[in-house]
């Protein structure tokens, strides 16, 4: 793994480490691309953590299966080929990530009602954007902060708040939201 590969994975951990609760768990990468995040979320929850990683792509795909193969040979990695803005099939999921992916879905809030519905009760969604309200041709859909606080609250997901901020080269800064499926009791979850 490359130094620079390595420092965005670290700076990943650093967005992903407020909301995922220690090792353990069923968890997704929606819109995983490269796997950076997926590599991160893989540190935060090894050894007992299974990790779903999705996206659209055969050949981001392929490429997270060989750096997995290589950096982490044990990792309970299921890469799924498929596009998250349409209905998925997954087993119920404790967490769910989506790291610069809602910003290239224009229509976010039936997306992410559709999501949460993947969690278990309690079930955790952490969300990973820039910072900016204003698009541009790499990030056409922007969700800034209270974008993302609005867009929770939306898709029927309780206790949202933004836990963590990191300076980013590109459009000055990335934050990470949390929410949590309602717990099933018919009150919020208390993280």
């Amino acid at each position: 793994m490359t130094s620079s590969r390595t420092e965005r994975i670290d700076k990943a951990v650093t967005l992903l480490r407020p909301g995922v609760p220690g090792p353990g768990g069923v968890w997704a990468d929606v819109g995983c691309g490269d796997g950076i995040f997926t590599a991160a979320l893989h540190r935060l929850t090894h050894p007992r953590g299974e990790i779903y990683a999705m996206d659209k792509s055969r050949r981001a795909l392929e490429a997270l299966e060989r750096t997995f193969r290589e950096s982490f040979p044990n990792a309970a990695l299921h890469p799924v080929l498929a596009d998250f803005t349409r209905p998925l099939t997954l087993p119920p999921l404790d967490g769910l990530v989506m790291a610069n992916s809602l910003h290239f879905v224009r229509k976010k809030a039936p997306v992410l009602t559709r999501l949460a519905g993947l969690l278990k009760p309690g079930g955790r969604l952490i969300v990973v954007e820039y910072n900016t309200s204003r698009g541009n041709f790499a990030v056409p859909h922007p969700l800034d902060e209270a974008g993302f606080l609005s867009l929770a609250r939306q898709a029927g997901l309780h206790e949202a708040r933004i836990v963590a901020r990191i300076p980013s080269t590109f459009l000055g800064e990335m934050y990470a939201g949390l929410a949590f499926r309602n717990a099933g009791n018919g009150e919020p979850f208390q993280g």
